[in-house]
């Protein structure tokens, strides 16, 4: 790429140079009037004090860039065939890697809901045996010896007499009575 050396000014070009090569218009600078303008080193900066402080050119700044659009709707993909096998590739190893995490965090798991069974089961267990000893207790209170003779006096009840009670001997040993018909 032609560009100027960068110790010449934007308006200035050395006199056996070419300088509309790389240029724009609005940059280039014709020969005659460069000389008419600064007819001496000393006098041009007595007239303009301000080339002093003018910048260099910019590296590229004579490239120009275009921006075609480009109408990619007509094409079409072909397809790869080593796409589809990385993609079971990665499918089965996500597969493996769940089955593994699966293996190894399932009885942790197992264990901890055990554990709150566990627990739950041991709390209705103190449960039930505090309404098996109130039940006990109760049962306790209603057979007394004294509630049922009160009971008994109550409703006017007596003790029977011997005679009025039959003991029942168990000779049979297993035998079971029959209904004879």
């Amino acid at each position: 790429m032609a560009t100027l050396p960068a110790f010449f000014r934007r308006t200035q070009t050395p006199s056996g140079a070419d300088s509309s090569a790389g240029r724009t218009d609005a940059t280039r600078t014709e020969p005659s009037r460069l000389q008419e303008a600064s007819p001496a080193p000393s006098a041009n900066r007595a007239l303009a004090p301000d080339r002093d402080f003018r910048l260099r050119a910019l590296p590229l700044d004579d490239v120009i860039i275009f921006c075609k659009r480009i109408d990619n709707s007509r094409l079409v993909r072909q397809p790869d065939p080593r796409a589809g096998s990385a993609c079971w590739t990665v499918i089965g190893a996500a597969s493996v890697m769940l089955a593994f995490l699966t293996g190894v965090l399932a009885p942790n798991a197992a264990n901890t809901l055990a554990g709150y069974k566990l627990e739950a089961l041991r709390s209705e267990a103190q449960t039930l045996a505090g309404e098996r000893r109130s039940l006990e207790l109760q049962e306790a209170q209603l057979l007394s010896p004294e509630r049922l003779d009160k009971l008994a006096k109550d409703r006017n009840l007596v003790e029977p007499s011997a005679s009025q009670v039959v003991h029942l001997d168990n000779k049979g040993e297993g035998k079971v009575a029959m209904v004879k018909q």
